[in-house]
């Protein structure tokens, strides 16, 4: 049984590519697949899907499509800059996500 990993990035966050073939490139996450190490990012690493006719395209063709990054190809996009992520506990107890260079809370 794999234990599942928790990730830093959460679904939303604006990262930056750091290295691959899109590297350079930002975008939003807009899935993340824990088993697989994966991320979807708007607008990076496009893939042409050829589909088959069906309802939702009735011409069927090939269709312009996001596929999944590394998630140790990404990182989190602060006021333009990267930056690395750490979690610190509040005094409430709540678990919350810093920037490690500002030290600045995370949303």
């Amino acid at each position: 049984m794999e234990k599942e990993i928790k990730f830093k990035l959460k679904k939303g966050d604006l990262v930056r590519v750091i290295s691959g073939e899109s590297k350079g490139q930002e975008g939003k996450v807009l899935e993340i697949n824990t088993k697989k190490q994966r991320v979807l990012v708007e607008g990076v690493n496009m893939i042409s899907k050829h589909t088959k006719p069906n309802a939702k395209s009735p011409q069927g063709g090939i269709v312009k499509q996001e596929g999944s990054v590394h998630i140790s190809n990404l990182m989190f996009v602060e006021n333009g800059k990267t930056v690395r992520i750490g979690r610190k506990v509040e005094a409430s107890g709540k678990i919350v996500r810093i920037s490690k260079k500002s030290k600045e809370v995370i949303k």
